[in-house]
């Protein structure tokens, strides 16, 4: 017996070793990467003085002297803000296309699309792929974690220990590319990686709450572990101080592995610290065929071929905001050189150190050594046509890489298009060049969909009451069961959620038409 469990003991430590090294092992391949992404939150949270030395870390730009000026003036803000603004008019409707004109087929794809519904509004779904999004519009990659939670729903009975049982239910979250780890950067998709790891740093609490057990806490700031931390937006400090921190908090690991011949199951494995807290199968029926797969949905703001994660708009306006910076910074130099002067004096002639610190002020006294050259103001001639032209250059290039033009960006009309037509033929030039975000966003969004299908007709059980939108529109009860649902052929309606300003639109039409006329 006391060789079994010495073994067993042996085998745990081996496991939680493996687990560890792994996880290490993954976060070297990607530190580039990760770097990168601090780069771009710099850029966009308007920290442009900053890059990725050659040691691979992020460091603060110095200015070559003293007087220069280091002014940001940001063009990647706005032009993220304005994709953000029209991605999120992009959600697809998660209808359930029926198989058949059949009763039964279409009592299923009601249901489908309710229950759909209902979870859409019960964890505010928009919030969350807003959320991811963001994460991808700024890193290039995002992802969301579809579970179901034990711990929440309606309460239906209590255990032996007087504690609340609930019947569970479908959770969505966000997750940065920071939280993600797969097994190899080279995989074009979710269903190419064999295995995945969820890593985030966690207080000591929630390992308490949820699994029971006592670890030992220590003082965490590594960015890409926890970056809630930070109470001062993006900005990483290059010189170490002042980082983020999370204090009593331990790193929680959570390894993904797909079925395989040794595992038909796949397997999980949870670690913290030194310990092992969960070792099991995957939990969740997700698959298209009730196969368990990676309960992970990755999304992409531009993919690139031969890589996991892919990249976005920002990475490519970093090289213009520099040079938009540098053209800027230094015509204003040249403008305060107009504007201020620069004087030239004999030496001895005058006070160098108290003309140096008041300059000449309207009304200034200025004394000077009899028979010396009298002070005077150099010759700094007039600003360069160059330094426009740069600009405006510059200004264009932004609109060619970000596609996203001046009527999107800050309603301007350059083109000076009169015709409802020509502005609205303008802005659909720009949805085209956001077409591959765009789908990227509905695909993951169907994806969850469907995996919140599934999970659902692996844990509904034998009845469960649903509030459902029903006929014209009322509102009601509605019972099922898990063998109601039919989560294995769902295929969704093409088409995204028309908008108010669109469903306004079809009633005008249909008004003119002459079709909304009698009592029906």
């Amino acid at each position: 017996e006391k060789l079994r469990e010495r073994q067993e003991k042996q085998r745990v430590e081996a496991l939680v070793r493996d687990v560890r090294s792994d996880f290490e092992r993954r976060r070297r391949a990607r530190r580039t990467l990760e770097r990168g992404w601090e780069l771009n939150m710099n850029f966009v949270s308007g920290n442009q003085f900053c890059d990725i030395n050659p040691a691979g870390e992020l460091e603060e730009e110095a200015a070559t002297f003293y007087w220069q000026s280091r002014r940001c003036f940001n063009h990647i803000a706005p032009t993220l803000d304005t994709r953000l603004a029209r991605l999120a008019k992009v959600r697809p409707s998660l209808e359930v296309r029926a198989f058949s004109d059949a009763d039964d087929d279409m009592k299923t794809a009601r249901l489908c699309s309710n229950i759909l519904r209902a979870v859409k509004n019960r964890i505010d779904l928009d919030g969350i792929v807003s959320a991811a999004t963001l994460w991808s519009e700024t890193c290039g990659t995002s992802f969301y974690k579809i579970v179901w939670n034990h711990e929440d729903g309606k309460v239906i009975g209590a255990d032996a220990e007087g504690h609340s049982v609930r019947e569970g239910d479908v959770n969505v979250v966000a997750l940065s590319p920071f939280e993600v780890y797969p097994d190899a950067l080279t995989a074009e998709s979710m269903q190419e990686v064999n295995s995945l790891i969820h890593a985030k740093a966690v207080p000591v609490s929630y390992l308490r709450d949820k699994f029971g057990v006592e670890v030992p806490g220590t003082s965490i700031s590594d960015f890409p572990l926890a970056p809630y931390a930070s109470a001062s937006g993006w900005k990483r400090p290059a010189d170490g101080k002042d980082r983020p921190v999370l204090e009593d908090a331990v790193i929680l690991i959570e390894r993904y592995t797909r079925p395989d011949g040794e595992h038909p199951k796949g397997r999980l494995e949870i670690v913290a610290a030194d310990k092992l807290l969960y070792e099991g199968d995957l939990p969740y029926e997700n698959g298209d065929r009730g196969e368990r797969v990676l309960p992970f949905v990755r999304q992409t703001c531009i993919a690139l071929p031969g890589a996991f994660f892919g990249t976005s708009v920002v990475d490519r306006m970093i090289p213009l905001q520099r040079a938009y910076n540098a053209v800027r910074n230094r015509k204003h130099e040249f403008l305060n050189r107009l504007s201020t002067g620069v004087i030239a004096v004999e030496d001895g002639s005058v006070d160098a150190e108290e003309l140096a610190e008041d300059g000449l002020y309207p009304g200034k006294v200025l004394v000077y050594r009899r028979g010396s050259e009298k002070p005077g103001f150099l010759d700094c001639g007039s600003i360069p046509a160059e330094f426009e032209k740069e600009e405006e250059r510059l200004a264009n290039e932004f609109v060619l890489v970000s596609g996203m033009s001046e009527i999107s960006r800050n309603s301007a009309n350059p083109t000076n298009v009169t015709s409802a037509t020509g502005l609205q033929l303008l802005l659909d030039q720009d949805t085209n060049r956001m077409q591959l975000s765009a789908e990227s966003v509905g695909r993951a969004v169907r994806e969850a969909g469907k995996q919140i299908l599934h999970l659902y007709k692996q844990f509904a059980g034998a009845r469960r009451v649903l509030r459902m939108t029903g006929t014209g529109g009322d509102t009601e009860l509605f019972a099922f069961s898990q063998s109601d649902i039919s989560a294995d052929d769902v295929q969704f309606e093409p088409g995204f959620e028309r908008t108010a300003d669109q469903k306004k639109e079809d009633i005008l039409s249909l008004l003119s038409l002459g079709l909304l006329q009698d009592a029906e």
